[in-house]
This record gives structure tokens, sequence and C-alpha cells, in this order.
């Protein structure tokens, strides 16, 4: 059960935003296009995890779960902005889709492709072969690097298994230091997604953080499985996609310079003014979003920011409309 649908602006990751949103540079936020938007948005259904009464073993869930956002960055190549996509029965699986539907793939061989001893021990060859689609996969060394990392600090801490990363701390996100993101993002530093600005001043994005907890909440919450107690702290999730959702929305405009670089497909460095800007109005017009479909509806069917981030993803996650470009394994 969700406990609270009110907006926790002092969570850490929104919080985090006020320096970069107050010192706008290269994008306008359209404040009336969140309106405008929120009047017909808020009238569209958007699915409940309390709806969700899964009949998946909870263990695998969460095992798998943590494995995909281990993995879900980086599925465009940087040089030709082709999508990586794979077709089963006809039908095309785009981006993480795809990496997820190669990631069953595998599990249903009996491969615990989770566990931290196959992590540990992959190799390219191995890698190669579990993705395969119609382009290789962006920054598969990268990819191989970062399990294999989270492979080692698996088997020598919890004894190759997510599930006792799970159990050793509560089911909230924060919790003075114990919470589930709080202790991902010290123990496995490939989920710690943060910036750091000139004035030394840290903004915090833990997009595959938050999604992975989401991901698991959403599946097993509804039957009672695995219920995240804080989920009015979690934002959306800083990636490629959502910020192309909101300029076809006119929610966000960007400068003439920017727009001109991801039309064009020209690389936007990671950590850049430019690329901290796209995350950061992501995240806190997400947010605003949020609150106004919340005031156009009953309290019965209000709705969190993970749950508005779905929806804009699901619409645009295979557009060709460009999105940014960024070399990162966080997103």
């Amino acid at each position: 059960m969700i406990l609270n649908m009110d907006i926790d602006w002092d969570a850490k990751v929104l919080s985090s935003l006020t320096p970069v949103i107050n010192n706008l540079r290269e994008i306008q936020i359209n404040n009336q296009e969140i309106e405008n938007v929120a009047d017909w948005l808020a009238y569209e259904e958007f699915p409940s995890p309390q709806n969700n009464k899964t009949k998946k073993n909870p263990e695998e869930v969460i095992r798998t779960t943590l494995l995909v956002n281990t993995l879900n960055f980086a599925f465009t190549d940087f040089e030709k902005s082709i999508k990586y996509e794979i077709e089963r029965d006809g039908y095309i699986f785009s981006d993480s889709e795809a990496m997820f539907t190669q990631i069953n793939e595998t599990l249903a061989t009996g491969t615990k492709l989770y566990h931290g001893d196959v992590l540990s021990s992959l190799d390219m060859d191995k890698l190669n072969k579990i993705f395969s689609g119609n382009i290789e996969m962006p920054m598969m060394s990268e990819r191989l690097k970062i399990l294999n990392e989270v492979g080692e600090k698996l088997s020598s801490e919890y004894k190759g298994d997510w599930i006792n990363f799970i159990n050793k701390g509560p089911k909230k996100l924060y919790s003075d230091g114990e919470g589930l993101i709080e202790r991902l993002i010290e123990e496995f530093p490939r989920f710690d997604d943060k910036t750091i600005l000139e004035d030394r001043q840290e903004v915090h994005f833990y997009k595959l953080a938050q999604l992975a907890f989401w991901g698991i909440h959403g599946e097993l919450s509804g039957g009672g499985h695995f219920v995240v107690e804080d989920m009015h702290k979690m934002s959306a999730f800083a990636d490629y996609i959502v910020p192309v959702a909101l300029e076809v929305m006119k929610i966000i405009t960007y400068s003439e310079t920017l727009n001109n670089k991801i039309m064009n497909g020209e690389l936007i460095e990671r950590d850049s003014r430019e690329e901290v800007e796209i995350r950061a109005v992501s995240l806190y017009t997400t947010a605003k979003l949020t609150e106004e479909v919340n005031k156009r509806r009953p309290l019965d069917k209000q709705i969190i920011i993970p749950q508005l981030d779905y929806r804009l993803w699901k619409q645009y996650h295979a557009t060709h409309r460009p999105h940014h470009l960024t070399i990162t394994t966080m997103y």
C-alpha cells in the first residue's frame, strides 16, 4: 500500500536540484504548459502497483530486477543514433525492453545470470552471446566491467545473492544510512549517480537505484511481498527518454544551441552544464506535473511520480525523435 502520495520536495534527489533549477541557462521551463498538459493527462489511466497480484516468485523478481538495472543504460549507438532492437515472433523490442527480454531468455535456460559467481566469471564472448541484436549493444566493455565488479561484491559480501543484500536493512529508500538506496549506492558504486556543480554542491539523480526499487515495488507490492514504505520520496528517472516527452509537450524548451546539438546527434558531455540541466529539469518538471495531475484527480485516484514517469517513457522510448546523447553508464 502506498501511504503517502504527496511530493516530498525535501527528499534527497528533489531537494538537490534547487541550485540547477534556480540558475538555468540552456533550458526554459514553461509552467503554463505543465498546467495545460495536466488538464488532459489527469484523465488518463495510470496502472497502480496495488492492482498487480503477480504470481511470480518474489525472490526471483528481486534478483532479476536488480540485475536488469545494473545494465539499464545506453541503448542508442552514439555515432549512428540507431537504437538497439531485437525481433521476437514479429514484434520489435527496443532498448531496455530488448535487454530485459534477452535476460529472461538466458535465465530460462537455467543460467542464474543474477548470481554473483556467474557475474564475476562473465567474459566478453559470453556477454555477446546473450545480447545480440540489430547492432552491437553500446558500451559492452563497460557493461562487462560493471557486471564483474557487482558479481565480486555479491560473492564476497552476500554469498552471491541479492536477497541477502535486501534483507540486511529496512524496506525504506532512506533510513539514516541504512535505506535501500543509501546502501546500494554505498556498496555498489556503479549506482552512485550524482554530479558536483562548480560551487561543489552535489546534485543527486540515482536513476538506476530508484528504478530498481520502483520495479520491485511495482511488481510485488500488490501482493504484499515487498512494499517500499517511503515511495513518496522517489523522483522520476533521469534518462534520455523523458526529456523528449517533456520537449514534445512544450513543457521544456531548449536553447537554440542545445536544440541543434540534440537534433544533429552531437555528443553532450557527461556532467556538462547542458547534461545536468536536462536531467535536473526532467526530475523537477515531472514532479510539478504530478502535483498538477493530482489536483485534478479524486483522492482515491492520486498518482506518484514513477507512475507518471512510466507513462511518458512508455509512449516515447521507441520514438524516432532524437534524444540527447551522453556517454555514461548511469542511464
